[in-house]
C-alpha cells in the first residue's frame, strides 16, 4: 500500500544484490523486553532470513563494526528476541553481543568499515535501517561510497521534533541531526502511518523516495501461570501499556482514578519507569498497598497477553503515536480500547476504539465506567481487518 505523495521513480521491482540489514538496536536491547521499534527490527531480521537474497548484518559496537552472514544472523536472532527473565538484563546483552562477534564474517574499527564492506558485499546492496540507531554520516556516506548501496530507512515518528519538552534531555538535537541526514541520504523512506508520513514532511524534505507500509499486528500466546502474584485483579481492571513517561499522559488516568474515588475499578500500569516524569513517579509512591492503581514492569510478552486478554479495557490516553502497536495489537487480542482522538487512532484502527478526547476527563470517566459494568461476552468489538506484516513485506520486499 502507498500513501499519499508516494514517489517511485528510482526505485525498481527487481531484487538486491544483497541486502544489509542494520541491528544496532536490537543488539542493544538484548535482554530486555522489546519496545514496538525493536519489534519491528526483529520482523524485518525474520523476514529477511526468509528470502533468498544474500543477506548480511551490520552492527556498531563499543569497538567497532560487526559484520554477520545469513548463517551468523540465524544463529543470533534467538537471543534477540524474548529475554530470559532468570537472568540480568546485562548479562543477556553482553552473552548477545560476545555471540555476535564469535560468529561475525568481519569486526573492524571505525575507520575500517568501507574496506569491510568492500571486501564482503557486493557493489549495489541494500542498506535496510529501521530502528532509528547507527544512522550516522560514517555509516550512511560508506554504504553508498563503498557499495553504491540504495539506503533504505523506516522513520517511525518525529515525536521529538513535535513535542520536545517530553523528551529525555539532550536526546532533540541528536534525533533532529539524525532525521536530516535521512532526507539527505536515504534513497527511500518508509513510513508507518500516512499520519508520519505527512507529519515528517516538514524536517525530512521530499528529496528521497516514499511509502507507507502499516507494521504488522501480532498477538502473542498469553501465559498467565508467568503473571506475578496479585495479577490479574479480581475485580475488573483496565490496562496502560507503555513507558512511564510524559508522552504516555499517565498522570491523566491517574486523574481520572481520583475522580472515581474508591470504588474505582482496578487499573494497571504496565510499562518500566522513564523520564520527566517526577510528578507521576511521586504519585505511584505514595500508592497505599490496597490501592485500585497499580505498577508492574518487566512482563514478557506472554504475560502482557494474557493481563490484556482478561481486562476490562486497554486505555491510550497518549498525546502523540508514530503508529500505536500496543493498541492494534490489544485490538486484535478482542479487547475494547479507549484511546485519544489521534488521526493516526483513526488511520489504522478505524471505528474499533472508543474515542475520547483527553480534554474531557468527563467522558473517559463514564466510557471506564460502563465497560467496567459490562458483562465480559459483550465488551468485544466488532471484528476489523487490521494490518499484517505478509502485506507490509509484500510492499516493503520489491522495493528494497
Amino acid at each position: 500500500m502507498h500513501g499519499d505523495g508516494t514517489k517511485l521513480g528510482t526505485t525498481t521491482n527487481n531484487p538486491p544484490p544483497a541486502r544489509l540489514l542494520d541491528l544496532t538496536r536490537l543488539i542493544r536491547r538484548a535482554g530486555r523486553v522489546l519496545t514496538g521499534v525493536d519489534r519491528v527490527e526483529l520482523a524485518y531480521l525474520r523476514a529477511f532470513l526468509d528470502q533468498p537474497e544474500p543477506l548480511f548484518a551490520l552492527i556498531r559496537s563499543r569497538y567497532g563494526y560487526i559484520l554477520l552472514n545469513r548463517d551468523g544472523m540465524a544463529k543470533l536472532a534467538p537471543w534477540l528476541a524474548e529475554p530470559d527473565t532468570g537472568n540480568p538484563p546485562d548479562q543477556q546483552n553482553r552473552r548477545a553481543l560476545r555471540l555476535a562477534r564469535r560468529v561475525a564474517l568481519g569486526r573492524v574499527p571505525p575507520p575500517l568499515l568501507a574496506r569491510m564492506l568492500r571486501r564482503h558485499l557486493p557493489q549495489g546492496t541494500a542498506y535496510v535501517n529501521v530502528g532509528h540507531s547507527n544512522l550516522s554520516h560514517r555509516v550512511l556516506r560508506t554504504a553508498q561510497g563503498a557499495l553504491k548501496a540504495q539506503i533504505t530507512v523506516l522513520i517511525h515518528d518525529v515525536i521529538p521534533l513535535e513535542h520536545p519538552e517530553m523528551q529525555r534531555a539532550g536526546t532533540v538535537p541528536a534525533f533532529a541531526a539524525m532525521i536530516e541526514r535521512v532526507g539527505q541520504m536515504a534513497d527511500l523512506i518508509i513510513y508507518n502511518s500516512a499520519d508520519t508520513q505527512a507529519r515528517a514532511a516538514r524536517y525530512v524534505g521530499t528529496r528521497a523516495n516514499s511509502i507507507v507500509a502499516y507494521l504488522g499486528t501480532e498477538v502473542a500466546t498469553p501465559l498467565p501461570d508467568t503473571l506475578p502474584t496479585g495479577l490479574p485483579p479480581a475485580r475488573p481492571y483496565f490496562v496502560c501499556i507503555g513507558t512511564i513517561e510524559p508522552r504516555k499522559n499517565h498522570a491523566f488516568l491517574l486523574d481520572v482514578w481520583d475522580d472515581m474515588g474508591a470504588h474505582a475499578p482496578t487499573l494497571v500500569i504496565a510499562g518500566s519507569r522513564g523520564w520527566k516524569n517526577e510528578d507521576v513517579f511521586a504519585r505511584l509512591d505514595r500508592l497505599p498497598p490496597d490501592a485500585p492503581v497499580q505498577e508492574v514492569s518487566g512482563l514478557s510478552d506472554g504475560a502482557l497477553a494474557a493481563l490484556v486478554q482478561r481486562s476490562a479495557g486497554v486505555l491510550f490516553p497518549t498525546h502523540a503515536e508514530g503508529f500505536g502497536l500496543p493498541a492494534t495489537e490489544a485490538a486484535a487480542a478482542g479487547v475494547p480500547l479507549i484511546v485519544n482522538e489521534l488521526a493516526v487512532f483513526r488511520e489504522i484502527l478505524g471505528k474499533i476504539p472508543i474515542y475520547a478526547s483527553v480534554s474531557d476527563r468527563y467522558l473517559w470517566k463514564n466510557k471506564i465506567k460502563e465497560l467496567a459494568e459490562a458483562e465480559p461476552d459483550t465488551r468485544r468489538p466488532q471484528h476489523h481487518q487490521l494490518p499484517t506484516w505478509d502485506a507490509h513485506f509484500k510492499t516493503v520486499l520489491r522495493l528494497t
